[in-house]
């Protein structure tokens, strides 16, 4: 009987941990006021805004997230976008405290940094804030 109230209590604590790590990932949060270069962002800023993403090659998530931004900015020749390889740039990744991959920057025209996702960010908050850039 107490194996079965102990495996019980493990299942909830799982499942309540994965709720809130669904809950938490891909949603955009407002940071602080740190500045990118071109250079570390992978070429040149967009006229109104551009969108970093640091992925890893083994990322199915980070792929997934390439679409999604890719699909959204397509049409918006204003909103430049650049994906950093993160295991490459483990100098930049440890500046600019990226924890896991996805994580998609979103800096301003001068190369400053407005917002960050952490996971795929969702289409609908995407195209929310690229609104408000």
């Amino acid at each position: 009987m107490n194996s079965l109230l102990l495996l019980a209590f493990v299942l909830i604590l799982a499942t309540g941990v994965g709720i809130y790590f669904q809950r938490r990932s891909g949603v955009i949060k407002r940071k602080k006021r740190l500045r990118l270069s071109p250079s570390e962002v992978g070429g040149s800023y967009g006229d109104r805004a551009t969108i970093v993403q640091f992925s890893t090659s083994f990322c199915s998530s980070c792929r997934a997230a390439k679409a999604l931004i890719s699909d959204v900015v397509k049409d918006q020749s204003d909103i430049t976008y650049h994906e950093v390889d993160a295991e490459s740039n483990l100098d930049l990744v440890r500046r600019v405290d990226i924890r896991s991959t996805p994580t998609t920057l979103f800096l301003d025209k001068h190369g400053f940094e407005i917002a960050r996702a952490t996971g795929a960010p969702k289409r609908d908050q995407l195209i929310k804030v690229i609104a408000s850039l």
